[in-house]
């Protein structure tokens, strides 16, 4: 399965988008139920630092699950979203 990274206000580098795809590929192989991953990565115009937003959809077998974080930097962002979609994966998988 291919994560699909799209940004908004900015065009991402090779480096963030390799960090991203491991993230990604790290969660989905411990969860084969996922069938589609979505990351938008997106600059906010603010004054403050925390202006880097990732939000992360993904769909599995009867629901889809979103997370938006918001950070310092896109890698602490991410790294915060992919956390709290493995505890919302646990939960489901529990379930069944």
């Amino acid at each position: 399965m291919k994560v699909k990274i799209q940004t908004v206000h900015f065009n991402a580098d090779q480096r963030l988008e390799e960090f991203i795809h491991e993230r990604m590929d790290k969660l989905i192989s411990r969860y084969k139920t996922v069938i589609r991953a979505d990351v938008t990565l997106r600059l906010e115009k603010s004054e403050s630092q925390d202006n880097k937003i990732a939000e992360i959809r993904i769909e599995v077998p009867g629901s889809n699950l979103f997370v938006k974080k918001q950070s310092k930097s896109f890698e602490d962002a991410t790294d915060t979203a992919v956390d709290v979609l493995h505890r919302q994966l646990e939960k489901i998988k529990e379930k069944h």
